[in-house]
């Protein structure tokens, strides 16, 4: 379960298998899934300079989603 360093993001799973990216917040807690995100979002995730600006540019309102 990889933690990321962000003030907003406390850690991001992906699995490979369902394409499904889990996303834990600091604030509001989770898991929030998002559903058919290609794997090359999720480690664009892992290596952003800024996780939060990352994930309301790139996954954010762009993937079907379920908490």
């Amino acid at each position: 379960m990889p933690f990321v360093r962000s003030s907003a993001i406390r850690r991001a799973e992906y699995d490979e298998a369902t394409s499904t990216l889990s996303i834990w917040f600091v604030e509001s807690g989770g898991p929030y899934d998002y559903y058919h995100v290609p794997k090359a979002v999720y480690l664009g995730l892992l290596i952003a300079g800024s996780v939060g600006t990352y994930f309301n540019d790139t996954i954010r309102d762009r993937y079907s989603s379920n908490r």
